[in-house]
């Protein structure tokens, strides 16, 4: 299935304008009937949506934003597994047959209220063949990518590059050269302490790359920005381009 362009006059239940990929691909019609299922919710820094192990109730389709899905080691520490904005949804294992929340749900960046769906609901309206079911079916492709490619950047690349992914990609859902980040929540994503992630922003804002106020992150140059990266950035790029995400 073939990702049409956004329809940006589309709205949400709250009157907001429709940014979800997934949704906005869909058909009028079929985005109508789904309309009358979806709920609005507040966003806010930290707002966890899922914990690990529980049975998932809902699913979300974020609108604007960053969400990250960690995993929880037996000794409390988290680490991020997958990365959520516009152009994904959040329980995309509800739609592979799993009704237990795999991992802790939050959101790091906020950005606007974000529609949900009942996951009762959600099977129901899935499981039908037709324009959902194919872009889910390639959402579901598109996030296995990313997490195995994921993988692979945690076990080879160093913290430095690896923060530059994960600002590149921010930069990207967010559509804005600024936002707001906590370092707390950015050492959860890249596995490591708290006084690694000061070290390494203070590189990058030392070297002319980002500026750092009041929590506000702000990517000064983004080229050089993509240059110290690792090749992840781009791998995971052009698996969702690649998919029509």
């Amino acid at each position: 299935m073939a990702i049409s362009t956004l329809d940006s006059t589309r709205l949400l239940p709250d009157g907001t304008p429709l940014h979800n990929r997934l949704l906005a691909a869909l058909p009028a019609a079929d985005y109508a009937r789904l309309h009358t299922h979806l709920r609005m919710n507040p966003g806010g820094t930290g707002r966890i949506l899922q914990e690990h192990g529980t049975p998932v109730s809902n699913v979300y389709f974020p609108n604007g934003g960053v969400f990250s899905v960690t995993n929880e080691m037996r000794d409390g520490a988290l680490v991020e597994v997958a990365t959520v904005g516009v152009e994904g949804m959040l329980g995309i294992g509800v739609f592979l047959g799993d009704r237990s929340g795999a991992g802790r749900m939050f959101q790091q960046v906020p950005d606007g209220p974000f529609p949900s769906m009942t996951a009762r609901r959600f099977i129901k309206e899935s499981a039908a063949p037709g324009p959902f079911h194919d872009v889910l079916a390639l959402y579901a492709q598109a996030n296995l990518l990313q997490i195995m490619q994921g993988a692979a950047c945690n076990a080879l690349h160093g913290v430095k590059q690896r923060c530059c992914r994960w600002l590149l990609q921010t930069q990207d859902r967010v559509g804005s050269s600024e936002f707001l980040l906590k370092q707390e929540f950015l050492a959860i994503m890249l596995g490591v302490q708290r006084p690694t992630v000061t070290l390494v922003m203070g590189q990058l804002r030392e070297s002319g790359l980002i500026s750092i106020r009041y929590g506000q992150i702000r990517i000064l140059k983004r080229k050089k920005l993509e240059q110290t990266a690792c090749e992840c950035y781009a791998v995971i790029r052009a698996h969702f381009q690649r998919l029509g995400l």
